[in-house]
């Protein structure tokens, strides 16, 4: 689960980030808001600063979190997807929130491999992003590259349970004859990365399913 291959394609995301996942993403984001993990991160990233600062989000899907920093006081956010699948959707709901001129959305731009196609941001976030990418270090390091002042991101803890539920999920998408693969990186290699590339650690959170790591530019 955590050798380093070859980035998959953008196709190998959308088979599995497919509209069906849109459309229950923008629906239990519209009933229950955001879920305890992102009101986490959206809460120390509020307590950095949030005021008029511009955002990137990698892999942000429909942009829950984006629209919730934007209420908070967030000027702009870019997205960067791979998979085509959440773009209706979000445009739901970027018209729904009346914030459609202060929302850039990139679709099939790999920040890993393509980091300078992306302008920089006071603030990077990486919700579930980091465990569907095989190359955590060039992921994490041109992320941290594109943050000016703040970058937040997840990933699953890594303990025998979520390593052998990501094995088994691995194993079925590989019998569907798809080509994602799931990752339950080294944490302390993640924070690593971070830190290489200019940042202090001043927040983590060990959660069930998800762990945050929140940094400022040192």
């Amino acid at each position: 689960m955590d050798e380093c291959c070859g980035p998959p394609s953008a196709d190998g995301y959308s088979e599995v980030f497919d509209t069906r996942y849109a459309h229950n993403a923008a629906r239990r984001y519209r009933r229950r808001g955001l879920t305890p993990t992102e009101q986490r991160l959206v809460g120390f990233l509020a307590s950095t600063g949030i005021e008029g600062a511009s955002v990137l989000e990698v892999g942000g899907g429909v942009g829950e979190v984006q629209l919730e920093l934007m209420a908070r006081g967030a000027a702009r956010t870019t997205n960067l997807e791979l998979s085509g699948a959440y773009e209706e959707d979000a445009k739901r709901l970027i018209d729904e929130a009346g914030v459609g001129g202060r929302v850039t959305r990139i679709l099939g731009v790999d920040l890993a491999t393509s980091p300078d196609s992306v302008d920089r941001a006071d603030v990077v976030v990486m919700h579930r992003v980091v465990c569907c990418y095989p190359a955590y270090e060039r992921l994490l390091g041109a992320a941290a590259d594109r943050a000016r002042r703040t970058i937040v991101f997840t990933h699953p803890p890594r303990t025998i349970w979520t390593r052998a539920a990501v094995g088994i999920s691995n194993l079925m998408v590989g019998f569907s004859g798809r080509s994602y693969r799931g990752f339950v990186h080294p944490p302390e290699a993640m924070a690593d990365v971070v830190r290489r590339h200019g940042f202090e650690l001043r927040y983590r959170h060990r959660g069930l399913s998800w762990c945050i790591v929140g940094a400022v530019r040192g």
